[in-house]
Protein backbone atom coordinates (compact mmCIF):
# COMPACT_ATOMS: atom_id res chain seq x y z
CA UNK A 1 0.00 0.00 0.00
CA UNK A 2 1.57 3.30 -1.13
CA UNK A 3 1.84 6.10 1.42
CA UNK A 4 0.80 9.64 0.45
CA UNK A 5 1.50 12.79 2.47
CA UNK A 6 -1.08 15.58 1.90
CA UNK A 7 0.01 19.08 2.98
CA UNK A 8 -2.62 21.85 2.90
CA UNK A 9 -3.91 24.40 5.40
CA UNK A 10 -7.48 24.03 4.05
CA UNK A 11 -8.99 21.53 6.49
CA UNK A 12 -11.98 20.75 4.27
CA UNK A 13 -9.89 20.06 1.17
CA UNK A 14 -7.37 18.07 3.17
CA UNK A 15 -10.10 15.85 4.63
CA UNK A 16 -11.74 15.38 1.22
CA UNK A 17 -8.44 14.42 -0.43
CA UNK A 18 -7.60 12.06 2.39
CA UNK A 19 -10.94 10.28 2.08
CA UNK A 20 -10.76 10.16 -1.73
CA UNK A 21 -7.25 8.67 -1.75
CA UNK A 22 -7.98 6.19 1.04
CA UNK A 23 -11.00 4.92 -0.91
CA UNK A 24 -8.61 4.16 -3.76
CA UNK A 25 -6.26 2.09 -1.65
CA UNK A 26 -3.66 4.64 -0.53
CA UNK A 27 -2.43 5.07 3.02
CA UNK A 28 -2.71 8.81 3.73
CA UNK A 29 -1.18 11.11 6.33
CA UNK A 30 -1.81 14.83 6.28
CA UNK A 31 -0.42 18.08 7.66
CA UNK A 32 -1.61 21.68 7.77
CA UNK A 33 1.82 23.32 7.41
CA UNK A 34 5.19 22.67 5.86
CA UNK A 35 6.78 22.56 9.31
CA UNK A 36 4.37 19.85 10.44
CA UNK A 37 4.89 18.00 7.17
CA UNK A 38 8.67 17.93 7.59
CA UNK A 39 8.23 16.33 11.01
CA UNK A 40 5.85 13.70 9.63
CA UNK A 41 8.20 13.02 6.72
CA UNK A 42 11.14 12.43 9.05
CA UNK A 43 9.07 10.10 11.22
CA UNK A 44 7.78 7.99 8.34
CA UNK A 45 8.84 8.94 4.77
CA UNK A 46 5.93 8.60 2.31
CA UNK A 47 6.07 7.33 -1.25
CA UNK A 48 4.75 10.64 -2.61
CA UNK A 49 3.92 14.18 -1.41
CA UNK A 50 1.03 16.40 -2.52
CA UNK A 51 1.39 19.96 -1.22
CA UNK A 52 -0.31 23.35 -1.38
CA UNK A 53 1.83 26.46 -1.96
CA UNK A 54 0.25 29.15 0.23
CA UNK A 55 0.48 27.98 3.86
CA UNK A 56 1.36 29.58 7.21
CA UNK A 57 4.79 29.18 8.89
CA UNK A 58 6.43 27.71 5.78
CA UNK A 59 5.06 27.93 2.24
CA UNK A 60 5.09 25.02 -0.16
CA UNK A 61 8.10 26.25 -2.14
CA UNK A 62 10.25 26.39 0.97
CA UNK A 63 8.88 23.05 2.18
CA UNK A 64 9.80 21.40 -1.11
CA UNK A 65 13.28 22.95 -1.09
CA UNK A 66 13.85 21.80 2.51
CA UNK A 67 12.72 18.30 1.58
CA UNK A 68 15.04 18.14 -1.42
CA UNK A 69 17.96 19.27 0.77
CA UNK A 70 17.53 16.19 2.97
CA UNK A 71 18.98 12.85 1.90
CA UNK A 72 15.72 10.95 2.40
CA UNK A 73 13.69 13.54 0.48
CA UNK A 74 15.80 13.92 -2.63
CA UNK A 75 13.96 11.41 -4.81
CA UNK A 76 10.44 11.20 -3.38
CA UNK A 77 7.84 12.29 -5.99
CA UNK A 78 6.41 15.75 -5.19
CA UNK A 79 3.25 17.31 -6.68
CA UNK A 80 2.11 20.88 -6.04
CA UNK A 81 -1.65 21.38 -5.78
CA UNK A 82 -2.17 25.15 -5.76
CA UNK A 83 -4.55 27.97 -6.53
CA UNK A 84 -1.60 29.99 -7.82
CA UNK A 85 -1.81 29.51 -11.56
CA UNK A 86 0.57 32.12 -12.97
CA UNK A 87 3.45 30.90 -15.12
CA UNK A 88 6.01 32.30 -12.66
CA UNK A 89 4.40 30.30 -9.85
CA UNK A 90 4.57 27.07 -11.83
CA UNK A 91 8.18 27.77 -12.79
CA UNK A 92 9.07 28.46 -9.16
CA UNK A 93 7.36 25.23 -8.15
CA UNK A 94 9.48 23.18 -10.52
CA UNK A 95 12.60 25.15 -9.61
CA UNK A 96 12.10 24.33 -5.93
CA UNK A 97 12.18 20.62 -6.79
CA UNK A 98 8.60 19.59 -7.61
CA UNK A 99 7.92 16.89 -10.21
CA UNK A 100 4.47 18.19 -11.20
CA UNK A 101 2.13 21.16 -10.63
CA UNK A 102 -1.68 20.94 -10.66
CA UNK A 103 -3.77 24.11 -10.46
CA UNK A 104 -6.94 24.39 -8.33
CA UNK A 105 -9.76 23.88 -9.05
CA UNK A 106 -8.95 20.40 -10.32
CA UNK A 107 -10.68 17.11 -11.01
CA UNK A 108 -9.76 14.35 -8.53
CA UNK A 109 -9.29 11.90 -11.40
CA UNK A 110 -6.52 14.11 -12.81
CA UNK A 111 -4.76 14.16 -9.45
CA UNK A 112 -4.99 10.36 -9.25
CA UNK A 113 -3.55 10.09 -12.77
CA UNK A 114 -0.62 12.33 -11.82
CA UNK A 115 0.00 10.42 -8.59
CA UNK A 116 0.00 7.08 -10.35
CA UNK A 117 2.27 8.40 -13.11
CA UNK A 118 4.80 9.72 -10.59
CA UNK A 119 4.72 6.50 -8.54
CA UNK A 120 5.31 4.44 -11.67
CA UNK A 121 8.17 6.72 -12.70
CA UNK A 122 9.66 6.33 -9.21
CA UNK A 123 9.31 2.54 -9.42
CA UNK A 124 11.09 2.42 -12.79
CA UNK A 125 13.86 4.72 -11.53
CA UNK A 126 14.38 2.56 -8.45
CA UNK A 127 14.45 -0.62 -10.53
CA UNK A 128 16.96 0.92 -12.94
CA UNK A 129 19.21 2.07 -10.08
CA UNK A 130 19.22 -1.45 -8.64
CA UNK A 131 20.00 -2.90 -12.08
CA UNK A 132 22.89 -0.48 -12.60
CA UNK A 133 24.36 -1.16 -9.15
CA UNK A 134 24.12 -4.92 -9.71
CA UNK A 135 25.69 -4.57 -13.14
CA UNK A 136 28.56 -2.48 -11.82
CA UNK A 137 29.11 -4.76 -8.83
CA UNK A 138 29.70 -7.75 -11.11
CA UNK A 139 32.67 -5.96 -12.70
CA UNK A 140 34.00 -4.08 -9.67
CA UNK A 141 37.60 -4.54 -8.63
CA UNK A 142 37.82 -5.70 -5.02
CA UNK A 143 40.21 -2.87 -4.16
CA UNK A 144 41.07 0.53 -5.66
CA UNK A 145 43.17 0.13 -8.78
CA UNK A 146 45.26 3.23 -8.02
CA UNK A 147 45.62 5.89 -5.30
CA UNK A 148 43.51 9.01 -5.61
CA UNK A 149 45.45 12.03 -6.94
CA UNK A 150 43.87 14.22 -4.25
CA UNK A 151 44.94 16.22 -1.24
CA UNK A 152 43.87 14.87 2.19
CA UNK A 153 41.10 17.50 2.41
CA UNK A 154 39.84 16.67 -1.09
CA UNK A 155 39.90 12.96 -0.32
CA UNK A 156 37.66 13.49 2.72
CA UNK A 157 35.14 15.31 0.52
CA UNK A 158 35.45 12.56 -2.12
CA UNK A 159 34.34 9.87 0.35
CA UNK A 160 31.39 11.99 1.49
CA UNK A 161 30.22 12.77 -2.06
CA UNK A 162 30.18 9.14 -3.18
CA UNK A 163 27.90 8.33 -0.24
CA UNK A 164 25.32 10.78 -1.64
CA UNK A 165 25.63 13.65 0.82
CA UNK A 166 24.82 17.22 -0.28
CA UNK A 167 27.34 20.04 0.07
CA UNK A 168 25.54 21.33 3.16
CA UNK A 169 25.52 17.87 4.77
CA UNK A 170 29.21 17.38 3.96
CA UNK A 171 30.00 20.77 5.44
CA UNK A 172 28.19 19.85 8.65
CA UNK A 173 29.94 16.48 8.84
CA UNK A 174 33.44 17.86 8.13
CA UNK A 175 32.97 21.22 9.90
CA UNK A 176 33.65 23.32 6.82
CA UNK A 177 31.48 25.68 4.79
CA UNK A 178 29.41 24.48 1.79
CA UNK A 179 31.46 26.87 -0.35
CA UNK A 180 34.67 25.15 0.73
CA UNK A 181 33.05 21.79 -0.05
CA UNK A 182 32.19 23.03 -3.55
CA UNK A 183 35.77 24.25 -4.06
CA UNK A 184 37.15 20.85 -3.11
CA UNK A 185 34.56 19.11 -5.30
CA UNK A 186 35.49 21.27 -8.30
CA UNK A 187 39.16 20.39 -7.78
CA UNK A 188 38.30 16.68 -7.50
CA UNK A 189 36.28 16.71 -10.72
CA UNK A 190 39.06 18.59 -12.53
CA UNK A 191 41.81 16.20 -11.36
CA UNK A 192 39.77 13.13 -12.34
CA UNK A 193 38.59 14.67 -15.65
CA UNK A 194 34.93 14.34 -14.65
CA UNK A 195 32.03 16.74 -15.11
CA UNK A 196 29.58 16.15 -12.27
CA UNK A 197 28.68 14.20 -9.12
CA UNK A 198 27.01 11.38 -11.03
CA UNK A 199 30.16 10.72 -13.03
CA UNK A 200 32.21 10.88 -9.83
CA UNK A 201 30.03 8.27 -8.10
CA UNK A 202 30.25 5.99 -11.12
CA UNK A 203 34.01 6.49 -11.25
CA UNK A 204 34.26 5.46 -7.60
CA UNK A 205 32.28 2.26 -8.16
CA UNK A 206 34.15 1.32 -11.30
CA UNK A 207 37.56 1.83 -9.68
CA UNK A 208 36.79 0.03 -6.44
CA UNK A 209 36.53 3.05 -4.13
CA UNK A 210 33.94 2.00 -1.54
CA UNK A 211 33.44 3.74 1.81
CA UNK A 212 33.94 1.44 4.81
CA UNK A 213 30.69 -0.18 5.96
CA UNK A 214 30.74 1.87 9.15
CA UNK A 215 30.66 5.11 7.11
CA UNK A 216 27.53 4.24 5.13
CA UNK A 217 24.16 5.56 6.18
Amino acid sequence: MKKILIVDDDNTLRAALTRYLEERGFLVRNAATGVEALTLFQQDPPDLVVSDVMMPEMDGFQFCAELRASRSGQLVPFIFLSGRSELDDRIQGHSSGADDYLVKPFHPKELIAKIEAQLERSRRMHAEMIRMVQQVETTLPTAPTEPLPLTPAEEKVFWEVIQGYTNKQIGDRLFISPRTVQTHLSNILSKLSLENRSQLIRYAFEHGYHPPAGDRS
